[in-house]
């Protein structure tokens, strides 16, 4: 326990002491995320806060990381690293979507391959349970390469990637140390701290963004997680508490960023338009659109993931597929309120401007004359 605490506490000293130079390097050679037109924010803003996340974990996970209990942790490592410099690259002199997408399978490729780190068993949803290899495979790197994406595009409001991905990690911390797997509690603890200390720079006015090498790696890191607390809940396994809910509860506690991805990309495919096409029809930018600023999108995103991972717990005794129908029905119901929101106040906007003209109308005739000319 001594070692987790000190892995977790070094990651985060790592990251708060590193990020000051790399904001002063990132200033002095002009590498900043530029406002756009699809873009919220309106000043040039360093994007290289995922260098301090990705080395101040890597640098404790390795000081106080004993991984002979996780079968290829090499390759997990060489995973990450693919992962890192690709999005580095994107952060700098910007990458294409194509490419990311080649490396995020490459990386989901070989961590699926080569660990035990994939979904072999359906936990009966769908009255499924153990899949073929080659299925397992192919619906791991999809679950791989889908988290990871949902956590580089949610990443659109200071702060709110950074304490999505906290809440997710530290979720998968307790869950893993309640299953006594303690290099997996490490792991999760060690990025908590990194994400903890670059949280300090990015809460709004964000003094640095996480940038694709921070969004790719951590949300690589989070979906590992996810599938490895399913895995280890399944009935074959020797390890875990045989959660029969565990699928459920793992959409749960990803459901923020993954309803947001899953929803733009449906919304892109009906409007027939590149998957990979940036927008503003995140649920951010609905809720930026009602009002609401940077840190208030982030405590309302935030709480929201908070609330639907304790109603998932409540409901751990369940089936997993009657918890995944009520997060997911729930999460639809929820994920509209911003739009619904908005359009009402749109309307009531019209209506009062309406009833104004009229008012003007009766009151003064010569008003109408005006209008037609």
């Amino acid at each position: 326990m001594i070692t987790i605490i000190l892995a977790t506490i070094s990651s985060f000293l790592a990251s708060i002491f590193a990020i000051p130079s790399i904001i002063t390097v990132a200033k002095l050679k002009n590498l900043y995320d530029k406002p756009e037109e699809r873009k919220i924010h309106t000043l040039k803003i360093p994007r290289l806060g995922g260098m301090a996340i990705f080395v101040s974990f890597t640098f404790s996970i390795l000081l106080f990381g004993d991984f002979n209990t996780i079968v290829g942790a090499k390759y997990i490592g060489a995973a990450l690293i693919m992962l890192f410099f690709s999005g580095l690259k994107d952060d700098i002199i910007i990458l294409s979507p194509l490419k990311k997408l080649y490396t995020q399978l490459l990386a989901a490729g070989l961590v699926t391959s080569f660990t035990d780190i994939r979904i072999n068993d359906f936990h009966g949803v769908f009255g499924v349970h153990e899949i073929p290899f080659i299925a397992s495979i192919a619906l791991s790197m999809f679950m791989i390469i889908v988290i990871t994406n949902s956590v580089n595009l949610i990443d659109g409001v200071d702060g709110l990637a950074g304490s999505l991905s906290l809440i997710i990690s530290l979720t998968f911390s307790y869950l893993f140390y309640q299953q006594g797997e303690l290099e997996w509690t490490l792991i999760t603890l060690a990025l908590s701290g990194s994400i903890m200390g670059f949280l300090f720079f990015n809460f709004s006015p964000a003094k640095i963004f996480m940038g694709d090498a921070g969004s790719l790696t951590v949300g690589f890191l989070l979906s590992l997680f996810a599938i490895h607390y399913i895995e280890s809940n399944s009935p074959m396994s020797s390890i875990g508490s045989h959660i029969r809910s565990a699928p459920g509860i793992a959409l749960a506690i990803l459901i923020v960023p993954l309803y947001d991805t899953l929803r733009v990309f449906i919304l892109r495919a009906i409007n027939k338009t590149s998957p990979f096409k940036a927008d503003k029809n995140h649920l951010h930018h609905w809720l930026i659109k009602n009002g609401q600023s940077h840190g208030q999108v982030t405590l309302i995103l935030s709480i929201v993931n908070l609330v639907f991972i304790f109603i998932a717990m409540a409901l751990k005794d369940n089936a997993a597929y009657i918890v995944m129908l009520v997060i997911g029905s729930l999460a639809l119901i929820v994920g509209q309120l911003p739009i619904y929101f908005y359009r009402h106040k749109i309307s009531d906007i019209e209506a009062d401007e309406d009833v104004q003209e009229q008012i003007e109308q009766s009151l003064y005739p010569e008003y109408k004359q005006e209008k037609k000319s």
